[in-house]
């Protein structure tokens, strides 16, 4: 029997949103995401973050450092009961990096590579999942790779009337996203 999966996309969903996170001491975790997200594995569902980030291939930061950090919040998450299935991330952009890092990739959102290799990885049904994103590329990378709910979450930066449209709800807090526990 396949699983459902809750994907996160992780800066402006799991974190506020900053220029860039890689540093401990600049990671503020989002009121109500450790609550959400066990309420979520009560349910059954697992949890996969999915993000890009570009400032590694940007030179910002490193792998190790984004490692460090990805280390560190799955331990927050344990300590509040949850275990991060998966985290899966692009380094990549197709204008703006360094080589070996800028292209053009299948992983960067709005392509669906991330959600398709979890999906693959951890036998997910996509239509029993859901994708919880702060930006339009978060939910056009969950209708390319067929997730079947697909949540806009306003986390304080503008959002995009065109992401509006395509997205199946808009929350204004993760505290508002109950609803979709038992799909």
């Amino acid at each position: 029997m396949k699983q459902k999966a809750l994907f996160l996309d992780r800066d402006g969903v799991i974190n506020h949103e900053k220029e860039y996170v890689y540093k401990i001491a600049d990671f503020q975790f989002i009121d109500g995401v450790f609550d959400v997200c066990a309420q979520y594995k009560a349910a059954g569902f697992k949890i996969i973050v999915v993000t890009n980030q570009s400032g590694i291939g940007r030179g910002y930061y490193s792998e190790a450092d984004f490692q460090k950090l990805t280390v560190w919040m799955n331990q927050q998450f344990a300590q509040n009961f949850i275990d991060i299935d998966g985290v899966y991330f692009c380094p990549h952009h197709p204008t703006d990096a360094l080589p070996p890092y800028q292209k053009i990739c299948q992983c960067r959102k709005p392509k669906p590579g991330m959600l398709l290799q979890a999906i693959e990885e951890h036998d997910i049904d996509p239509q029993q999942s859901i994708m919880f994103g702060d930006k339009e590329a978060d939910i056009e990378a969950a209708i390319a790779a067929d997730i079947g709910h697909k949540v806009l979450v306003r986390s304080g930066h503008a959002v995009s009337d065109s992401a509006v449209k395509i997205a199946d709800k808009v929350v204004d807090s993760l505290t508002f996203i109950n609803e979709f526990t038992h799909c």
